[in-house]
């Protein structure tokens, strides 16, 4: 369906392209620099650089754990995939309860947004797998951080996704409607399309503090990349070493999906721009 613009389009000009690719320059080279400085004061801490290449693939998790099982880095991947896996269909579920006209609906997504946003994550995970065994109800350790995780990010990404529908003129839906255009197609070709290009800022956020705060499940003993870094920090006195590793890995990782996010944004605001 098209849509009008809400301004004028840009025209690509020599001097526009020359300006976009001169400031991409700078960025990049200000960050070079700003890598350099960070790398020449670490390498005056008088680090442990042999001890940080025998216990990188440990960390990376390209060596299984003691029982056979992913660790590390990969088992940190695994869980924050699996949480946004489950944190979408929670968002989307609580998001349609926020904005429906039932009152059971709305009561019962209010309710669940309000407690697992106004109670920590760290509460959250203890209570799942060392409250809930009181009542009856046991859980492994790498379910409960997956569930923990899901729960909480899924109240916050259900906000987020209430306003970026909320956000769409309702008079486009409206006149979709008119036309006899199913409330599907609505949906997924008018509505979706444009609520995506406010979701997806906020929610690729949300994501990335996801990944950082799957570290919480290392409370319960899964060797993710918090963990193995602590453990081996403890056994050879150089938490420095194991530590900035650890940082140093969380922030490549977060960089893949602030790439992502970046791709994504560009692509939903296509159309826009058109």
């Amino acid at each position: 369906m098209p849509q009008i613009p809400d301004s004028q389009p840009k025209v690509e000009t020599p001097e526009r392209w020359h300006h976009a690719h001169a400031f991409k320059f700078k960025t990049g080279l200000t960050w070079l620099i700003l890598l350099s400085l960070l790398l020449g004061t670490f390498s005056k801490m008088g680090l442990d650089w042999s001890l940080i290449s025998q216990k990188l693939p440990f960390l990376l998790g390209l060596r299984l754990s003691p029982d056979g099982f992913i660790q590390g880095a990969a088992l940190t991947i695994m869980i924050t995939a699996c949480s946004m896996f489950f944190c979408l269909l929670i968002g989307l579920v609580t998001a349609l309860g926020r904005m429906a006209e039932n009152a059971l609906a709305f009561g019962c997504a209010t309710f669940y947004a309000s407690l697992f946003r106004g109670t920590p994550l760290l509460v959250q995970v203890l209570i799942i797998y060392l409250a809930l065994p009181q009542a009856g109800i046991v859980l492994g350790a790498l379910s409960s951080g997956i569930i923990a995780l899901s729960m909480n990010y899924g109240a916050y990404l259900a906000e987020t996704i209430r306003s970026g529908v909320l956000s769409v003129p309702r008079g486009q839906q409206e006149a979709a409607l008119a036309l006899g255009v199913s409330r599907w197609t609505v949906a997924v070709h008018v509505t979706a399309p444009q609520a995506l290009r406010i979701i997806i800022p906020p929610a690729g956020s949300m994501f990335i503090s996801m990944l950082k705060d799957s570290s919480l499940v290392s409370l319960m003993g899964l060797w993710e990349l918090n963990f193995l870094a602590q453990s081996y920090g403890r056994s050879t006195y150089r938490y420095m070493e194991m530590l900035a590793t650890a940082a140093a890995i969380y922030w490549i990782m977060s960089i893949v999906l602030e790439l992502l996010q970046s791709r994504l944004e560009r692509r939903f605001a296509q159309g826009q721009r058109r």
